[in-house]
């Protein structure tokens, strides 16, 4: 057996394989790597109109405007580097999953309560749907992962 194979497998204090808890982390780190990259994806509306009209099909012709479209781009890759850091770290994915759940609920609350939203924007909303279906996923599992270690 090598000793890449016997770490995979150590066993844990109560006589169990590891081999569970060792997918239980490993499906986390990928659910909020995911969510992680989905929210960085608008990361190329900083740097100006043109790329917020690429990803919105929204013309921004009032500088004003363009400033707080940018300046959102921004505090989504705030939370997506959060998310990308918590991947790896257990002790910071309490408030990661905070502050990503309440970027995800907020942007779709506003998306489903008015009419009229353009084709790039409810495709926004259905990749946040995918999103914040994979977090609760990582959610459950992490609060599983917590009752059986």
């Amino acid at each position: 057996m090598s000793s890449s194979w016997a770490s995979w497998t150590l066993n844990r204090a109560d006589g169990r394989s590891g081999d569970g808890a060792a997918m239980t982390n490993r499906w986390i780190t990928g659910l909020l790597l995911a969510v992680a990259g989905i929210h960085l994806l608008p990361l190329g509306g900083l740097f100006g109109a043109e790329q917020l009209t690429a990803l919105y099909e929204i013309r921004v012709p009032d500088p004003n405007l363009g400033i707080l479209m940018r300046h959102r781009a921004m505090l989504l890759a705030i939370v997506g580097g959060l998310l990308a850091y918590a991947a790896f770290s257990p002790g910071s994915q309490p408030i990661a999953l905070i502050a990503a759940f309440s970027s995800l609920l907020s942007f779709l609350y506003l998306c489903f309560s008015i009419d009229g939203l353009n084709s790039a924007i409810r495709r926004v909303a259905m990749v946040d749907v995918f999103a914040l279906l994979a977090l609760l996923a990582a959610t459950v599992l992490s609060f599983r992962r917590g009752q059986t270690s």
